[in-house]
Order: C-alpha cells, then sequence, then structure tokens
C-alpha cells in the first residue's frame, strides 16, 4: 500500500452526526449486534457518460483499518449530553469486526450495482457510511472525469495541473492521485509523486520569464539549467512574433552545441488551435520537428476534442481547474443503503427502500456483481447482480434480460463471467492486497478497452446493461408486489 496522507491524524470522527445519534439508538435498542449488510452504489453517471471509473478503495482502507475512538472523541460526545455512557464506554473499547467487498479500483462501473458492500454489526455498519462515501465519491468522480479527458485526447498525454483550484489540499492530493488511475501522465502536485507515485511534471511560469529584462534570456537560462528536459513556455508576450521565435533562437545558441535536443513548448493562451499549427511550421522549418506543443488553458474533453478537430498541432495537455474539480458535474451520486438484515440462525431479512421516484427504490438483498464478456471479442457483453450465493456458469448458455422491461431478453453463449466484488475485510481485518498506481492505471485502460464504442462515446452514450438474475429479480418484485418491506 503506498504512504498515507492521513499521518497521524484520527479520522474516526469524520462523519455525519446522525450516524452516532443512531448508533447510540441502536445500543440503547439492543441492535448493536444485530448483524446488517449495507450497499454502496450510485444512479447517474456524472456528465451524462455511458460509464464510472471506481477509484478511492485504498483510502478507505486506511480508514477503516485505523478506526478508533480516542479519549478527546469520547469527552467531546459526552460534552453533548446526549449519549448514554454504555454506548460511550463502547465506544471505548471499539474493534471494527465487519466484512467488506469492493470492486477494484480502475473497473468501469454502472448505475444501481453494488460497489462496496459491508456486513457487520448495525452500529458499525452504519457508522462508517460516510467515509465508505467520501472516499469513493471523490476520486470516482475525478477517475470517470479524467478518463473522459484522456479519452478526447486520443493517444497524446494528458498532465494534470488542477492543484491550486482542488476543493481543499486533500482534495489536490487524492484528486492526483485519482486522475492517474483514470489514465493522466502525471500531475503537477509533487506530494502526489512523493506519497503514491504519481510522477510530478511542470517546467515554468509567466513569472519566470517576466522576472529576466528579456524572453530571451529567461528562456536561454532555463535552457542552461535544464538542458535535458527542455520546455519553454512562449505566451508571455507574444506566440509567433517573440516566444516561438526566442525559443528556436535559444535551441540553437544553448542546446544543440551541447547535443541535446528540445523537450517543447507549451502555449497557455490565446487561440491554440491556430498558434499551435503556426508555431508547428516554424519549429519544423527552424529543423525542430521532434521538438513537442504542449497546451494548457482551461481546457476539457469538449475543447480537446474540437481543437483536434480543427487540426491543431498538439503532443500533450495540460488540464487543471475543469478535471481537478470534475467542473461540468462535480457530485458523484453514490449513495449506502441498508440491503438485508441476518436472523439469529444466519438465514436474511432482505430489506428494500420504496420511492415515489422509481430510480431510488433499492435492490434488496446481500448480492455480487458479475460481468460477462464476449470470448471472441473479449467486449463486454453487460453486468449481472445476483444473489451473493449464486454462480453463472459460462460453460453453457445464460439468458439476461432487462429488469425494468422483461420482454428484452438475450442469451448469451461463448462468454466468462467474471465476479467484481472482491473481499477486503474479513471480521475487521484487512485482507486487502495493494497494487501498484501504475498497475491500476494498466487495469483501467485495458478494462476501459473492453467496453464498445458506443459506450465510451460523450453524446447519448449506449445504454449499457445492468441486469439481475431471475432469483433477486422474483424477490425484489415479490417485495414490491406483496408490499413485505
Amino acid at each position: 500500500m503506498s504512504k498515507s496522507f492521513y499521518g497521524e491524524k484520527n479520522l474516526t470522527m469524520l462523519t455525519d452526526f446522525y450516524e452516532l445519534t443512531m448508533a447510540n439508538g441502536y445500543f440503547a435498542n439492543e441492535f448493536k449486534d444485530r448483524i446488517c449488510y449495507f450497499d454502496m452504489f450510485f444512479r447517474k453517471v456524472p456528465d451524462d457518460g455511458g460509464f464510472a471509473i471506481m477509484a478511492g478503495v485504498e483510502q478507505l482502507v486506511e480508514y477503516l483499518s485505523e478506526l478508533r475512538f480516542t479519549e478527546e472523541d469520547i469527552d467531546y460526545l459526552r460534552s453533548k449530553n446526549i449519549f448514554n455512557a454504555e454506548f460511550l464506554e463502547y465506544l471505548k473499547n471499539f474493534k471494527f469486526c465487519c466484512d467488506v467487498w469492493a470492486v477494484p479500483e480502475g473497473t468501469p462501473i454502472f448505475p444501481g450495482e453494488p460497489i462496496i458492500t459491508v456486513r457487520g454489526p448495525a452500529i458499525q455498519a452504519q457508522f462508517i457510511e460516510t467515509m465508505v462515501l467520501l472516499c469513493i465519491n471523490h476520486q470516482s468522480l475525478i477517475a470517470t472525469k479524467t478518463n473522459r479527458i484522456v479519452r478526447a485526447a486520443q493517444g497524446r498525454a494528458v498532465m494534470e495541473f488542477g492543484s491550486r483550484r482542488a476543493q481543499g489540499f486533500d482534495g489536490a492530493v487524492y484528486g492526483a492521485r485519482a486522475a492517474y488511475i483514470g489514465g493522466c501522465a502525471g500531475t503537477a502536485c509533487t506530494i502526489s509523486d512523493q506519497l503514491f507515485g504519481v510522477p510530478a511534471l511542470g517546467t515554468m511560469a509567466h513569472s519566470w520569464v517576466q522576472l529576466f529584462d528579456s524572453e530571451y534570456e529567461a528562456f536561454k537560462a532555463y535552457a542552461t539549467e535544464y538542458p535535458g528536459n527542455c520546455v519553454l513556455l512562449v505566451d508571455t508576450y507574444n506566440v509567433l512574433k517573440s516566444g516561438v521565435p526566442n525559443a528556436i533562437k535559444v535551441f540553437n545558441e544553448v542546446l544543440v552545441p551541447q547535443g541535446f535536443r528540445p523537450a517543447g513548448i507549451r502555449i497557455d493562451s490565446g487561440d491554440i488551435t491556430y498558434l499551435s499549427r503556426k508555431a508547428r511550421r516554424m519549429l519544423d522549418e527552424a529543423g525542430f520537428e521532434d521538438c513537442k506543443i504542449c497546451a494548457s488553458n482551461s481546457l476539457d474533453e469538449y475543447i480537446i476534442r474540437d481543437m483536434l478537430m480543427q487540426g491543431a498541432k498538439v503532443d500533450s495537455f495540460g488540464v487543471g481547474e475543469r478535471l481537478i474539480t470534475s467542473s461540468s458535474e462535480p457530485v458523484f451520486g453514490g449513495v449506502y443503503k441498508l440491503a438485508a438484515v441476518e436472523r439469529a440462525d444466519g438465514s436474511l431479512i432482505p430489506k428494500i427502500k420504496i420511492s415515489e421516484n422509481v430510480t431510488k427504490i433499492t435492490t434488496p438483498c446481500f448480492k455480487n456483481v458479475w460481468r460477462l464478456f464476449d470470448r471472441e471479442t473479449d467486449k463486454a457483453i453487460a453486468d449481472v447482480i445476483t444473489m451473493h450465493d449464486e454462480v453463472i456458469e459460462d460453460e453453457k448458455p445464460y439468458t439476461i434480460f432487462d429488469p425494468d422491461h422483461i420482454w428484452k431478453r438475450k442469451t448469451v453463449e461463448n462468454f466468462r463471467a467474471v465476479p467484481l466484488l472482491t473481499q477486503i475485510f474479513k471480521g475487521g481485518e484487512c485482507v486487502y492486497t495493494p497494487r501498484a498506481l501504475g498497475a491500476i492505471r494498466a487495469y483501467c485502460m485495458a478494462q476501459v478497452d473492453t467496453l464498445w464504442e458506443e459506450v465510451t462515446r460523450f453524446e447519448n452514450p449506449h445504454n449499457y446493461y445492468v441486469d439481475l438474475s431471475q432469483r433477486l429479480w422474483d424477490e425484489k418484485n415479490r417485495m414490491l408486489s406483496e408490499k413485505t418491506y
């Protein structure tokens, strides 16, 4: 596991206050040991996209591994004068003992399917709701937005440049981590390199150029200091009349005599499509065909897509505020709902939430999620939510159906079925196997490639089916029909 950013901070009390008042009530009503099952899922993909990217599991593991109440926490709660003394004593001796399952980081995920499942005593399973949602919602949002931007760049490198406009320091740090999972090549956030190994990248600001008596002197000083990785910011004064000519002059005077080649130039303002085309011609005519052009300045997937369609000669992109804040849709709407309760004999009582808004009706029971892949194309066919003890046997045909329009049925053959949820805690003990962040990033790219292009397009993406098994659909339908909730 990567080095923790939490350090010595105890985040146990980072919870909604009603989690504590409910826990106190559960204790008073002798529910503290009642075993419950909760699911985290989301209802809508940000930006009306076709899929989202799972991220934040490692930080959830860190939180759950350090869950404890300090004397200061107990004193604070006692000062509220609403908590029972016996309950506070229970918290003083608190030990996390839940089972937790999660979809691995980097996996494409879809609305309605459980991406985290928690089984444990009511007090504990309920209490961790806030941090489950916080860890997964934030990083999944940024990873999802990043992946859209990276796909728009069509193989060109995208760098995360948003630290200074992130929502708080932890938004910058964990946002950079999530952006790397989503496909960024690196980050300007140095501490994310130090903690997680996200490659730190960057060159100069306009202030570097302004501090010198001339743009030429600024470029010359930088090239002298960093000949092996010389990227010059050429838009401080005038890109075509000053910036690019001075860059070419310095390349010839400082780099070439030492046997170095320029790494690139960066354009941070103006009509970048037009400027990049002109700059490319100037660089090529000067013999620097290998000099890359980087673009920045309030970019997003739509601007990048349009620039490339219009013939921009850009080799990489630095993307800041619109990535790190997911400004087009800054909320990932993950929710955490009760799905089942255990009887004393271990059998389950399914639980369902009913709403006038049908999209808010939950799916009951202890569940698993399976992804079906076509063996010939290796493309994802659909996801199927099943009872936890169900196994989809891929040696024989399997019929899937739309849970809302059940006449839409399809029998799939020659497929492989892969369960998505993996256990990360067993009886409160961490059984999570850490993966290098680079491996998670590579896994994410490979898994996105299993989706059909119709699912990955930006506008009106194809609806990827998340179906229910017949057993699970029957149980949900029975509860709705018989009103057994």
